[in-house]
């Protein structure tokens, strides 16, 4: 890659953190797709210039990318791509943009996968009976399972929350998501004890100089990441019969169907897990319905 184009990936940065205000996963994934792109194009089509890609580049970088990745993951990345080269038409670093015309596959349309409702109360259980060694770390698991699957907010979002976002007596969290936008998201009295046992008993033993004001801890005093909150979810659900390996975001899609299941309205559900859009929440509408049908299935003698 020439310095020019390097120089132009420092402003795409620039730009998606400070114009797009993109958290920095989705700049980190963004770039990386871009630089994946770039690498392909110079490697297979000697192409070294931004103002060099046409619309077949893209189609064989699409080609090639689709014989050995996920329809989600080539459709992630064709939009990172379509993204960055429609910035740098506007800017005037390329004269057209060759991805106006590319077509991208679809997303695909495989509900998402969530635990039942006793599934979901059967883990935090496991997690409860768990944190009755006084490990802190157990604590934490429990702390950051029931908040969770309480709120509904993203595992990132959770790692993020500092101690004075958590209001313990009013029940709310302060959740800064993503676009920087802020909400304000309820969790009831499970998570609430959860928390407080872990702010009263854990934390006070794995917190150092260096802990600052992050709400969720590692063993040696610093901000829980993400990594560490999935291993904590998959081994816990080990001990849940019949219950599916989910992801953090697996118990978030979890959340809004049992919500969604108990009657809640479908806006409500949308401004509490922060979409942006109702089309993005109305998937659980789907998982709903998905799963009433199988229960009817199974259970009644005429289906």
């Amino acid at each position: 890659m020439d310095e020019t184009v390097a120089e132009t990936l420092v402003a795409f940065e620039r730009h998606l953190r400070s114009e797009r205000a993109r958290s920095e996963h989705t700049i980190r994934a963004y770039l990386g797709d871009v630089r994946s792109m770039l690498d392909h194009l110079e490697r297979e089509r000697s192409v070294t210039r931004l103002g060099e890609i046409g619309l077949r580049d893209l189609r064989a970088w699409l080609a090639a990318l689709s014989a050995g990745s996920a329809r989600s993951t080539v459709a992630r990345r064709s939009a990172a791509v379509r993204t960055f080269l429609g910035w740098a038409t506007r800017t005037g670093r390329i004269p057209t943009d060759p991805s106006l015309r590319l077509a991208a596959p679809s997303r695909s349309s495989v509900l998402p996968e969530v635990l039942k409702q006793q599934q979901a109360a059967d883990l935090l259980d496991v997690a409860a009976v768990a944190s009755d060694d006084e490990d802190p770390m157990h604590l934490r698991d429990r702390a950051a399972l029931e908040l969770l699957y309480a709120s509904g907010i993203r595992v990132g979002e959770l790692t993020s929350l500092d101690v004075d976002d958590i209001d313990l007596a009013g029940g709310v969290v302060r959740v800064l998501g993503k676009g920087g936008k802020e909400r304000t998201v309820p969790f009831g009295g499970p998570a609430r004890d959860a928390v407080e046992a872990w702010l009263r008993r854990g934390r006070p033993q794995v917190a150092t100089g260096e802990s600052g004001p992050a709400l969720l801890l590692g063993r040696r005093g610093r901000r829980a990441d993400q990594r560490q909150i999935r291993s904590a979810l998959h081994s816990l659900l080990r001990h849940v019969p019949d219950a599916p390996d989910l992801s953090p975001h697996g118990l978030r899609h979890s959340a809004a169907t049992h919500l969604l299941e108990g009657g809640a309205d479908l806006r409500e559900v949308q401004e509490l897990l922060g979409h942006a859009s109702l089309a993005t929440t109305q998937i659980y509408t789907h998982v709903s319905v998905d799963r009433l049908k199988k229960s009817y299935q199974q259970a009644h003698p005429r289906a």
